[in-house]
């Protein structure tokens, strides 16, 4: 008997050991991050393997090469399930880019229930004719999101079931993407040999990881700072009010690393991670770093704060243009609970300080909380998407119990994906065993 991931001696893939792996597959600019999230023998959902892998198949979130990204997500993968000891046959992708876009729309039904009662029916129809809007042929919805629900005129109504009522009205936030990138990146999955599962927003993701049911409830925006892109998502009232998406992320300081200090773009990568920082006021006027030299010329020594005046203009421009997203339809109001900080770029040093100086609100830095599991480097912004996806996929197959009722409308309203079973814990047979060995004995 094995326990882990086996192969045949002619490739094939055999059948794992247990269905009750949950991953989430966050494929980047830069890098792909795969995580695996299993359910203990309390049913408790725990983070088991961790996987990243550089990529090289995607410029801003659009895969452009299938055999790069498809060699990238087998290696995050596998890199996961040596960690995890399990085989991986279905995930949760991730998606994102300047093609993905969001759209608020407002849906009217009448109630038609007994005694004008709002039963679920009701509200399933109201969903639906809010996503009746058109789209282009080549874009599909990925996600329709209740904000509010409002019954007869009376408005901030969270959960209308049960209410009496004649008129049933839904405030939803639809999220589409481009079909194209979409089915390339579903083609990439499969053809590295798993099954995409569902496409999820990326952002939304890293939201359902990093922030607090406070934050969202006051109002607050998540800017995930990727490779590629820096994507944001808006919460107000609790629910998401506008997605954005900035076509330049870390790969754009690494580059101007690269020509500015005549480095390779490896070489650049480096310096930004180990000596870089995006407020010149924290570095040292006296400390320096080596340079390496290229073509034969010998290593030079430049000081940190030259780095730094490098990175931060770059760093202070995504951050002035998510400003700009943000104000332009007219939604800064609505940030009340400040800025949250998340994915690899949330790690430079000095990143929340700029972006405070930018924004003028307050601003944080925002991980995955603690899921339990063997390893805690999952805990990082980096793997916030990642995380999350594990965190959404859990929620749909009814592994999680979701606090926000408006859940129930959403998540499985997306156009490519299908609503899945309540799945049962997997600790059921030994709860039954324990009430059994009470009553008896």
């Amino acid at each position: 008997m094995t326990c882990g991931p086996t192969r045949s001696s002619t490739g094939q893939r055999r059948p794992s050991l247990g269905d009750n792996l949950i991953v989430g597959l966050d494929i980047g600019t830069s890098k792909t991050c795969a995580v695996i999230g299993e359910y203990n023998d309390n049913g408790v959902l725990e983070i088991t393997g961790v996987g990243t892998a550089p990529s090289t198949g995607l410029r801003k979130g659009v895969v452009v090469n299938i055999e790069a990204t498809l060699q990238s997500v087998t290696k995050a993968v596998e890199a996961s399930e040596l960690m995890s000891g399990r085989e991986v046959k279905e995930c949760y992708v991730g998606v994102a880019g300047a093609n993905v876009e969001g759209i608020n729309s407002r849906g009217v039904v009448a109630v038609t229930g007994k005694g004008r009662e709002i039963c679920q029916a009701d509200v399933d129809r109201v969903i639906e004719a809010a996503r009746a809007i058109v789209i282009p042929m080549d874009r599909e919805v990925l996600h329709v999101i209740p904000q509010t629900f409002i019954v007869d005129d009376q408005k901030g109504i969270r959960d209308p079931l049960d209410m009496i009522g004649v008129r049933l009205e839904a405030e939803v936030h639809i999220i589409t993407g481009s079909v194209t990138t979409a089915q390339n990146l579903v083609r990439c999955v499969n053809r590295a040999g798993f099954k995409a599962d569902g496409l999820i927003l990326q952002s939304l993701a890293a939201s359902r990881a990093v922030l607090t049911s406070d934050e969202k409830e006051l109002g607050c925006l998540l800017v995930d700072l990727g490779g590629g892109t820096t994507d944001v998502l808006m919460f107000s009232d609790g629910a998401p009010y506008f997605s954005a998406s900035v076509g330049a992320g870390g790969a754009q300081v690494t580059n101007d690393l690269s020509i500015i200090l005549n480095v390779p773009m490896d070489a650049a990568e480096r310096i930004k991670r180990e000596s870089g920082s995006c407020y010149l006021p924290h570095v040292e006027a006296d400390e320096s770093i080596v340079v390496p030299g290229v073509g034969g010329r010998p290593p030079q020594e430049i000081s940190k704060a030259r780095v730094a005046s490098v990175i931060q203009p770059r760093m202070e421009e995504i951050f002035r243009l998510v400003r700009e997203k943000v104000e332009q339809p007219g939604f800064w109001h609505h940030i009340k609970g400040g800025v949250v900080l998340t994915g690899g770029g949330a790690l430079m040093p000095g990143a929340a300080d700029l972006a405070f100086e930018v924004f003028g609100v307050p601003v944080r830095t925002g991980a995955p909380s603690s899921l339990g599991g063997l390893v805690d480097a999952y805990r990082n912004p980096a793997y916030s998407t990642a995380v999350g996806l594990v965190l959404l996929g859990a929620e749909r197959q009814g592994g999680v119990p979701d606090a926000d009722p408006r859940a129930r409308a959403s998540g499985a309203k997306g156009g490519s994906e299908k609503s899945k079973p309540q799945k049962a814990k997997p600790d059921a047979p030994l709860r039954r065993l324990g009430e059994w060995l009470k009553e008896f004995f």
